[in-house]
């Protein structure tokens, strides 16, 4: 049943057009944001790292590595050859196309995290879909679609960032280690609780701390496997370009897609790693310490570039260019497979275990906080608490537990939570291309720091009057 439901959220009449029809409006109404901009927004980014003197309550970059975090998980691994698996090696194109449209998605709803942001009873900065779609959109359509974008989020959070997260986890270390799947569990649990107790501020620090670390020693992993086979990286450029078009006919251990099953799971699996355009990265895009919300949705929008045209491209040309992608195996065994035949010794399943540790665990510390900022939209601040420790002991029944289900029942919901969040993008594309091309005329560069311009901040606008 929830299997049907996927197909039909993730079909080509429901999700994939309307992501990525959003992604091109946007690119279009913004002036193809995502290409001018790309490079002083990664200064911003990196470099500079934030905005002194700022309301907020984490860094611009610290804001950065949290999404980061959330995105660059089991998907970056398991993700890319379950797309391959099924779509064949056109999916990664698909993947592409998406992650190139889903940065205007991206930067949209980051954009608006900031623009209506709002402050919780602790004082921290609250903010993401489930605030701006009531707040920018006027009549209760609004306050249906946040209300909705937070009950999925809410169910979304135990699904793609817990109980898979932490699954993976079990079983690779298992099966690379032999630590059975209920220690590694435990473990995860402890250090998960810990990070938890102390809020967006201790997740900000810990994320900034190893995030950039786990991306630099996965993707130098896998630019040694490919200097390796660089020999095999134009036949399969080749391969990847012709068989999005046409699918792929069956051959070795692969049975063969269609064209279809190329788009689906590409889109499907793309949004799966990068969640451009389900509105999650606006919830710590919220928190930034920023002066204007284009500054941070400029930010956030590089998310989407290092996750999807760097992470993820790096896994599906290994697991291309070795063959693996016609073994049979699928998810991360594709992955770790690809890693042993790339490298010399057949050890490299141990670096694909290793990151899948780091990649996972980052990714629940972000949903974590993703999650506890939708129960606090639903039920007040004091439903916090208990969702954090709900949260915690889920990560170790994720561990211990099969999960066909759960992986059904997280395409779903990341479905069902992108839908009122990619509604309101469009009902608010007008606010966003307006103020974007305002703010761009003065500081072209992203070099200057202009008054903040938020509801809570100098400059107010009226509620519901975008």
């Amino acid at each position: 049943m929830l299997a049907d439901a996927g197909s039909v959220v993730w079909g080509p009449f429901v999700l994939i057009p309307l992501l990525l029809g959003t992604g091109l409006y946007l690119t279009v109404r913004l002036g193809g944001l995502q290409f001018r901009k790309l490079g002083p927004a990664l200064r911003l980014a990196l470099v500079q790292r934030a905005d002194e003197g700022a309301d907020g309550d984490i860094s611009h970059y610290q804001a950065l590595t949290t999404a980061l975090a959330a995105t660059v998980g089991v998907g970056n691994i398991a993700g890319v050859a379950t797309a391959i698996h099924v779509g064949g090696p056109g999916a990664l194109f698909w993947m592409w196309v998406t992650g190139l449209l889903g940065m205007a998605s991206k930067y949209s709803e980051a954009f608006m995290g900031v623009r209506f942001r709002t402050t919780d009873a602790r004082g921290e900065k609250s903010g993401g879909p489930q605030y701006y779609l009531a707040r920018a959109i006027p009549n209760r359509l609004g306050l249906v679609l946040s209300v909705l974008f937070a009950v999925f989020a809410v169910l979304a959070s135990f699904g793609i960032g817990n109980m898979t997260q932490s699954n993976t986890v079990a079983t690779s270390v298992e099966g690379s280690f032999g630590v059975p799947t209920w220690a590694t569990g435990l473990v995860l649990t402890v250090f998960v609780g810990a990070v938890l107790i102390g809020g967006i501020r201790s997740i900000g620090r810990v994320t900034a701390g190893f995030v950039p670390m786990m991306i630099v020693f996965y993707v130098l992993g896998s630019l040694v496997v490919l200097l390796l086979n660089v020999g095999d990286i134009p036949a399969a450029l080749v391969l990847i370009l012709t068989d999005a078009f046409t699918g792929t006919a069956a051959a070795g251990g692969f049975l063969g897609s269609t064209f279809i099953l190329a788009l689906q799971f590409g889109v499907a699996r793309g949004i799966f790693s990068n969640e451009s355009g389900m509105g999650s990265a606006a919830i710590a895009a919220a928190a930034a310490k920023t002066r204007h919300p284009v500054r941070q949705g400029l930010v956030s929008m590089t998310q989407t570039f290092i996750d999807t045209l760097i992470v993820v491209s790096m896994t599906g040309l290994v697991i291309i260019t070795t063959g693996a992608w016609d073994s049979g195996i699928e998810g991360a065994g594709m992955t770790a497979e690809a890693f042993n035949e790339g490298l010399p010794g057949g050890w490299g399943h141990y670096l694909v275990t290793i990151a899948v540790v780091f990649f996972a665990f980052s990714t629940v510390l972000g949903w974590a906080y993703y999650g506890e900022r939708c129960v606090e939209r639903l039920v007040g601040i004091r439903g916090v608490a208990p969702y954090r420790a709900v949260f915690t002991l889920v990560v170790l029944l994720g561990a211990t537990t099969q999960l066909d289900v759960v992986w059904s029942f997280s395409d779903v919901m990341n479905g069902l939570m992108a839908i009122p969040n990619l509604v309101g993008l469009l009902l608010c594309s007008g606010l966003i291309a307006r103020e974007t091309r305002s703010y761009l005329a003065l500081d072209p560069d992203l070099r200057h720091e202009p008054a903040m311009h938020t509801l809570d901040g100098p400059v107010a606008v009226e509620r519901g009057r975008p």
